[in-house]
């Protein structure tokens, strides 16, 4: 399992701050979202670089439209360099393929992963929009994004295994929500520990608030490796 950490500070300044205190961990994941990206832009990728060449970016912006649309910011996501990025798999299998047949001349195309059911919907509220409990959709997304020759898929820790099990044990699972040693969930509704996240062959955990909130992020960085 890797760590991807989550950059979701106030500000620019913030974030890199925060990465110059973690720049010796080499083999970590950095999530950069939308409010990161909208306001920092390309450059901002530019820096994390600087500061340890060796983190590996996942540009989180959850791409989901027609097919020739997704397929065109996919490429252009693929020039910036980055190791990893998103689609929304209720796009369509026919919107993920076109995204992967651009992506075909890339040598060294970045990972390709699609959102299942985001962690802050419960139930209740995933229903009524989907028409169908939060499982049995997440395996569907799932098995269209594998057919479609995504990489992986975006779930919750309890969807690991099911997913796993639907459609190819190296088929990856990256899981948002994470609390590594159980702290509040804030506003995820399914959240996990470490312990569960392995027990469920999760493959990328994503730690935010208790990592960039922490008195200690480094120590609390280490902290979790460990235990990876």
């Amino acid at each position: 399992m890797k760590l991807c950490i989550a950059l979701d500070l106030e500000t620019k300044e913030q974030n890199l701050a925060l990465l110059e205190t973690l720049k010796n961990f080499d083999d970590i994941w950095i999530k950069v979202g939308f409010r990161s990206y909208i306001r920092d832009g390309k450059e901002f990728l530019e820096q994390i670089k600087a500061i340890n060449p060796k983190f590996n970016i996942f540009l989180d912006l959850k791409l989901y439209d027609i097919p020739n649309t997704m397929a065109d910011a996919a490429e252009e996501i693929a020039n910036l360099g980055v190791q990893m990025f998103n689609v929304h798999a209720s796009a369509g299998k026919i919107a993920m393929q076109t995204v992967m047949q651009r992506l075909e001349k890339f040598p060294n195309r970045p990972l390709v992963l699609a959102v299942t059911a985001l962690t802050s919907f419960d139930e209740e509220n995933f229903a009524e929009i989907y028409n169908a409990d939060i499982k049995t959709k997440a395996a569907q997304f799932a098995k269209n994004s594998f057919e479609a020759g995504l990489d992986g898929v975006v779930c919750s820790t309890f969807e690991s295994k099911l997913i796993k099990n639907a459609t190819n044990p190296n088929f990856l699972t990256l899981c948002p929500g994470i609390r590594p040693f159980g702290e509040d969930s804030n506003d995820q509704q399914r959240v996990a520990d470490i312990k569960t996240a392995k027990e469920e062959a999760v493959d990328f955990a994503v730690v935010g608030r208790p990592i960039y909130k922490a008195s200690n992020p480094n120590e609390i960085v280490a902290k979790i490796l460990e235990t990876l």
